[in-house]
């Protein structure tokens, strides 16, 4: 008799209890995560002591999520599945600036801030001036352009991580291009520093021999009329972590140069460009 469950035919067994009433997309993805999952389960020959783990880890997981903390991200990180994720849904044309993750940390609204202003309001780092223009893949100036930019800062934590420690704001600014397509801001040269390492994630990171580490990064997210969004990191070009990044963020594109100043604004420079693509109609 159809429609009973067996270790060969468990996967045709549960597919076949959808109906011509489910979702189209929903059924085609969960279709596509029953077959994956059950052969991961076969192959691997799932014990079920390590099935009760496995349920116990996603239980807590989801017990230590909070409004500030988001385990699921970061497991989907330290996987690789958000950079996956990303890569599939940014395909960009060879010269345009890549994506890489959002991060955690980021929080909308930040002040709007003149070109050349500091945005690091603690007075704890190495000064660095961060400049270069947006432009498109034609090489032309793209004026208008909004540059979102924040970073962590000389401790290696976000504002949002230590609130009444940190000024709020700190290491965070908007800006937006001028006829040159410019930008020029201070803020300070990052740092290395672990993802939040105390719950299950990190339990899994030591069990996997892997550290915690992200190598030392700024943030931005770039955006102008008419041309597709850009979320990045620009990657300070001789840390140590660049080849082991834990949530897998770095591209080649995305390392940095980070020169040191005799003179000037600040200790360090770091040119980059921005190179945008045009929307998709």
């Amino acid at each position: 008799m159809t429609g009973y469950f067996t270790e060969e035919g468990s996967v045709a067994a549960v597919n076949a209890r959808m109906t011509e009433h489910a979702n189209p997309r929903v059924k085609d993805i969960m279709s596509l995560l029953v077959k994956h999952l059950h052969a991961f389960v076969k192959e691997a020959r799932i014990t079920q002591d390590e099935w009760d783990a496995a349920i116990v880890f996603l239980t807590k997981s989801g017990q230590i999520c909070s409004s500030e903390r988001q385990e699921f991200i970061l497991l989907s990180d330290t996987l690789g599945v958000s950079m996956l994720v990303d890569a599939i849904n940014n395909r960009r044309e060879h010269g345009a600036t890549e994506n890489t993750v959002l991060g955690p940390f980021y929080v909308a609204g930040a002040p709007h801030r003149q070109m050349g202003d500091t945005i690091s309001l603690d007075g704890k780092g190495e000064s660095c001036l961060f400049e270069g223009k947006v432009i498109d893949l034609q090489g032309n100036l793209i004026a208008g352009a909004s540059i979102d930019v924040w970073s962590d800062n000389a401790d290696g934590y976000y504002d949002v991580q230590q609130p009444g420690q940190q000024p709020k704001w700190n290491n965070r600014g908007r800006f937006v291009t001028g006829s040159e397509g410019a930008y020029q801001f201070v803020g300070i040269k990052p740092v290395s520093y672990p993802i939040p390492d105390d719950g299950p994630v990190g339990q899994m990171l030591k069990h996997l021999g892997r550290h915690p580490y992200r190598p030392a990064h700024m943030h931005y997210i770039v955006t102008a009329p008419g041309y597709q969004k850009v979320v990045t990191h620009t990657f300070v070009g001789d840390d140590p972590y660049l080849a082991s990044d834990a949530v897998f963020g770095v591209k080649e594109t995305l390392v940095a140069v980070y020169e040191q100043l005799t003179d000037g604004p600040a200790k360090w420079r770091s040119p980059f460009d921005f190179v945008l693509t045009r929307e998709r109609s």
